[in-house]
């Protein structure tokens, strides 16, 4: 267990010494490179630059990320349509049809799941040419919750998994990142 410490102090250390930019570009490659660790890079930006500016850091920056990765997929769909579309016409039509037209609270409930893949999410919103509006408003509520998450559960995973304090936090996170999407997308006429 000594050797885990060291590692995570290590780590910590190296980050620090790169500035916030460092761990910025660590949770950014993170929504580009799904097989990257996104609960490790928000544990150690929290770790290295506390509990308040960690969370605002590992936040943006995966904010920025699905931004990236939405307006990428965004504006290469039309190429794979035309290369796609031919062979799976009716399948892909009807997807891209249900993805738009999901609703601002459903997306952000989905984008707040712990376990939701990310880059899925950003690549099918790209896709089907959700509205920017929408999309950019439901990741920057439901990734508060993502990030908390990853944030609190830290370095155990495992503990505070079984800990039922943690359990019921991260689901009055979700039932009020549902309640504030519902208040959103009434007020801001969204959907």
């Amino acid at each position: 267990m000594a050797w885990i410490e060291k590692t995570i102090e290590f780590m910590t250390d190296i980050l620090m010494s790169g500035g916030p930019v460092f761990g910025v570009l660590l949770v950014l490659l993170e929504s580009i490179i799904p097989a990257l660790p996104l609960g490790l890079f928000v544990a150690l930006n929290i770790q290295a630059y506390g509990a308040i500016f960690g969370f605002l850091l590992s936040w943006g920056a995966t904010c920025l990320g699905c931004f990236l990765s939405y307006c990428l997929f965004c504006k290469f769909s039309n190429i794979l349509d035309h290369r796609f579309l031919k062979k799976y016409h009716p399948s892909i039509k009807k997807l891209k049809r249900r993805i738009s037209t999901f609703s601002f609270s459903n997306l952000v409930l989905v984008i707040a799941l712990p376990f939701t893949p990310a880059f899925l999410i950003n690549i099918a919103c790209g896709l089907s040419k959700m509205p920017f509006r929408k999309f950019i408003i439901a990741i920057f509520l439901g990734k508060i919750s993502i990030i908390f998450f990853w944030g609190f559960v830290g370095t155990s995973l495992i503990e505070s998994i079984t800990n039922i304090r943690t359990i019921i936090l991260i689901s009055i996170l979700l039932i009020l990142s549902y309640l504030l999407s519902k208040f959103v997308s009434h007020h801001l006429k969204i959907d």
